[in-house]
């Protein structure tokens, strides 16, 4: 019997986020490539302030969970983050 939330990791982040859970103090809390609609997106946890942030766009994240909103098409998206263009991890 499965215990907890299913996390399901699209294929093209499985290397980013095993290196930042393999190799930094942040925790990856979710992720999704955006499907060829919306933007990658991956979200921590702060080891130290224990803010949730999108590492891509550094926009914090006021949720403690349900951080993905679905979209009328049944895509996933972060609200904060949705029309961000983002270049550069932006974590402080």
């Amino acid at each position: 019997m499965r215990k907890g939330p299913r996390k399901v990791i699209d294929k093209e982040l499985e290397v980013l986020v095993k290196f930042i859970n393999d190799n930094t103090p942040f925790k990856t809390l979710g992720s999704c490539c955006g499907h060829n609609k919306y933007k990658s997106t991956v979200v921590v946890l702060h080891p130290v302030n224990k803010k949730k942030y999108e590492i891509f766009s550094g926009k914090i994240i006021p949720r403690k969970k349900k951080f993905y909103k679905r979209d009328k098409d049944g895509d996933y998206y972060i609200p904060e983050v949705s029309n961000e263009v983002s270049t550069s991890l932006n974590i402080k």
